[in-house]
């Protein structure tokens, strides 16, 4: 995969192409404005040039005569050595005199007096800026009308346009280099916050979650603020590892140190049948230690406040049956007389199967260890219930809040760990249910409710 460019080069792209284009809009206006500025100033010459002329008109001998001064072309010449070509022309549209024979004015006759007509031809290859002019002679007697008509190749028009176009173009270069400068400099102040949010991460210890104190611009600040939240959700995580790890240590130190001590009391041990006694509790030892390691990870899990799984709708009489056959073979054993109570039609609600199912089990598991010998797995519509009811002991009203703690016991003895009702009521509150602790049947015994908010859809 093509690593992603710099942010830096990808603004100065981004910023430097309407930029360029500007500058290009720029030499375009510069060459434009630069050309009407010579034709302007060539079109006053070629103006006086046509008057000039028309002042040296004449009436002699019945005719148009024309004594034409040197000055009155001359005023036209530059050291670009373009030429001048000039022709009079009677009323009547016949050439009188001149250098070359003009085309003359296309729009046809116009009023009497002065007027002056510009435009640019092509004539016998040449590129001309021509110019008309259409007056009368100024005589009390006589009013004979007359044309004079000028042509001014563009050499010199062309060299004075390039002439103030060099001069745009030092000035337009200026303005582009002070762009450009103060454009790098914007960028990298622009960019100089985000440096500084990678230096502040770059610098932390990796073991620090706490918050970033930084002061940024605002978009950055979001930024920040999200960092912060990962942050958060990290010490959370960590927080909860901790927890676990404490109450691992706590809770497996004792089992773990009786194991050790039953092993080491049996070696020192010649009778076989004192091997046989130091095995069994051993055995019943790692079995209730296992249990508490299961306990504790499935605990630590539901109290993960990142891991918040989908709930899908499910079947709750399908979990029941799920939970009662595999409890069944352990307190078939022991004796015990587990049944199931289910409406015949589907009981529906949003959850995770795998963790209702390790609820039940639990709850199962807990009347099964404090000395019941009827358990009942229910389920009910409207609202969506989950029910197991025993006929054991029970636990005290005054004491139902607080077996919900973790490593609680509500009465000595047993083979509790105090941490299946804790399970149970962390898998009610990822389900938004209410977890209710009853007597059972004729004030015997517990009745634990699941009670779901209504059927999803």
């Amino acid at each position: 995969m093509k690593p992603p460019g710099s942010l830096y080069r990808r603004l100065l792209v981004w910023l430097l192409l309407p930029l360029m284009a500007l500058g290009a809009l720029m030499l375009i206006q510069a060459y434009l404005d630069a050309r009407k500025t010579a034709d302007r100033a060539f079109d006053r010459l070629l103006e006086a040039a046509t008057l000039a002329i028309a002042e040296q008109v004449q009436w002699q001998n019945e005719r148009l005569w024309l004594d034409l001064p040197p000055a009155a072309l001359e005023m036209l010449a530059t050291d670009a050595e373009e030429r001048v070509f000039y022709a009079l022309y009677d009323g009547d549209g016949e050439f009188i005199t001149g250098n070359a024979r003009l085309p003359g004015d296309p729009r046809g006759d116009a009023e009497s007096g002065d007027t002056l007509y510009y435009r640019d031809i092509d004539w016998h290859g040449l590129d001309l800026r021509q110019g008309i002019r259409r007056t009368r002679l100024e005589d009390w007697s006589l009013r004979e009308r007359f044309e004079v008509r000028v042509g001014h190749t563009r050499e010199g028009r062309q060299v004075l346009t390039l002439s103030l176009l060099r001069g745009n173009l030092a000035y337009i270069a200026a303005m582009a280099g002070v762009a450009i400068i103060v454009l790098l400099l914007a960028v990298r102040s622009a960019l100089a916050p985000l440096t500084r949010l990678r230096r502040a991460i770059r610098a932390r210890d990796p073991r620090t979650l706490a918050p970033l104190e930084l002061s940024l611009p605002r978009e950055l600040a979001e930024l920040r603020e999200t960092l912060n939240e990962l942050l958060a959700r990290m010490r959370r995580v960590r927080a909860n590892q901790e927890r676990f790890i404490g109450d691992a240590s706590h809770q497996l130190r004792t089992p773990l140190a009786g194991l050790s001590a039953r092993a080491e009391l049996a070696l020192r041990q010649d009778d076989p049948q004192a091997w046989h006694d130091a095995l069994k509790a051993m055995q019943a030892t790692s079995a209730s230690t296992a249990r508490l390691a299961v306990q504790l990870l499935s605990l630590t899990r539901l109290n993960n406040p990142e891991a918040t799984p989908e709930l899908r709708r499910l079947d709750l009489n399908v979990v029941s049956r799920m939970a009662v056959r595999n409890a069944w073979n352990t307190c078939h054993r022991d004796g015990i007389d587990l049944g199931m109570e289910v409406p015949d039609s589907p009981v529906m609600a949003a959850g995770v199967d795998w963790q209702l199912e390790e609820a039940l089990g639990n709850l199962i598991d807990n009347s099964r260890r404090y000395g019941a010998k009827r358990i009942t797995v229910r389920t009910l519509p409207n609202p969506p219930t989950l029910e197991v009811e025993d006929d054991g002991p029970g636990i005290p009203a005054d004491k139902r809040l607080l077996v919900l703690r973790p490593f609680y016991r509500g009465r000595d003895g047993g083979e509790g760990s105090g941490l299946g009702l804790a399970i149970v009521d962390g898998i009610a509150r990822t389900h938004q249910a209410r977890l209710t602790l009853r007597e059972g049947q004729d004030g015997r015994g517990l009745r634990v409710i699941l009670r779901f908010p209504g059927d999803r859809q």
